[in-house]
């Protein structure tokens, strides 16, 4: 499953993913690990063509030379939106057993409610794998998030990581990214210290 995931850029508009599937998805991410087990996540699930169409319309920045990329994510007959709750994690770790009364994020060394709400990301995209379909995880342009809060009302508290498509393949092209290829393990893994190479 972990070789066979990609992002998948095209899809066939004709199926849509079945409830149960859409419900596995979801199911998959809200099993992923949290810090406190605060769980200090949302997501919009859009899966009509009026809401998808609705996304699109807020969301897409005007021109930038994007329309083939576009082009074939607009197929997706799923998109689900994941949102991390920085609040949650503030209130959990002020409770009794954690002993944090201040809420400060000071004390956190790195934004948890953005890595599990990514771990939760993860685990959407490896369950269409699963599934037979395919998915991609990609960014909502930071000028375009309050046109995106207000077409779909939400809250002040939750923070769009970004998206995810869904859908059955349809044919695609390679991202020109891939031709950088993968930097060797000896670049990225390090044992007993950091070497220099």
């Amino acid at each position: 499953m972990i070789r066979r995931r990609r992002m998948v850029r095209n899809y066939d508009p004709d199926r849509p993913v079945p409830p149960e599937v859409v419900r596995r998805l979801l199911d998959h991410a809200t099993r992923a690990p949290s810090a406190g087990f605060a769980q200090g996540w949302g997501f919009l699930v859009l899966d009509t063509a009026a809401d998808i169409e609705r996304f699109w319309a807020a969301t897409t920045p005007d021109g930038g030379g994007r329309e083939r990329w576009l082009a074939g994510m607009r197929r997706a007959p799923l998109i689900v939106v994941p949102h991390a709750n920085r609040a949650a994690y503030l209130r959990r770790y002020a409770e009794a057993d954690k002993g944090w009364t201040d809420r400060s994020e000071a004390r956190w060394p790195v934004p948890y409610w953005y890595v599990d709400t990514g771990f939760a990301s993860l685990l959407m995209l490896l369950t269409a794998v699963d599934e037979g379909l395919g998915a991609c995880f990609f960014g909502i342009p930071a000028a375009r998030t309050d046109s995106y809060r207000a077409a779909f009302g939400v809250p002040a508290e939750y923070e769009p990581i970004g998206a995810v498509t869904v859908g059955y393949r349809a044919a695609d092209h390679r991202s020109p990214s891939l031709r950088r290829g993968r930097r060797p393990v000896t670049e990225v893994i390090h044992r007993g210290r950091w070497s220099q190479t």
